[in-house]
């Protein structure tokens, strides 16, 4: 169990790493989108959407990494009048809830990203770049998120891990 556990810790930070390097790209592409039309008076093709395109990916690929640095904004009122077996219950309800949302998203992402695979779907634009591969982030940061929900729940009833990730 603690072996599933930590590959799931591990793989969030793996995720961790691939959204900072993508929100790092988006910045350089910018740089250079900036360069090109202001300094050398020349038109852009694909870093706008580029830049759209990789901080979603970042955002997607990004999530288990925030839950797994309990990173996301909460509001601690009820947990703080909680002993802490009244935390864990607590924490895996909200666990339970957000895992049966992203199931769902992640079975449409999955559907979504499907169909522009077998379609070709393409930007309409001079790029026209195929969406399945920005569709691809969803699934794959949808369902590892999924992962890190059942690591956080796991370790709060092996006592691997307490909600607030201390």
């Amino acid at each position: 169990m603690f072996v599933f556990i930590k590959f799931i810790h591990s793989l969030s930070k793996i995720c961790g790493v691939i959204s900072t390097t993508l929100i790092a790209s988006a910045v350089l592409v910018t740089t250079q989108m900036v360069i090109v039309r202001y300094a050398l008076k020349m038109s852009t093709v694909w870093q706008t959407e580029y830049v759209i395109f990789s901080l979603a990916a970042a955002t997607f690929i990004g999530a288990p990494y925030v839950l797994l640095k309990k990173g996301h904004v909460n509001v601690d009122l009820i947990p703080y009048y909680l002993n802490q077996k009244g935390k864990n219950i607590l924490a895996i309800v909200a666990a339970i809830l957000a895992l049966s949302f992203l199931v769902v998203l992640f079975y449409s992402s999955v559907q979504l990203t499907s169909h522009a695979w077998v379609k070709n779907v393409k930007t309409p634009t001079i790029w026209s770049f195929p969406l399945w591969k920005v569709y691809i982030f969803l699934p794959i940061g949808m369902g590892i998120l999924v992962l890190q929900y059942l690591a956080d729940i796991l370790g709060i009833l092996y006592n691997y891990d307490n909600p607030k990730g201390n």
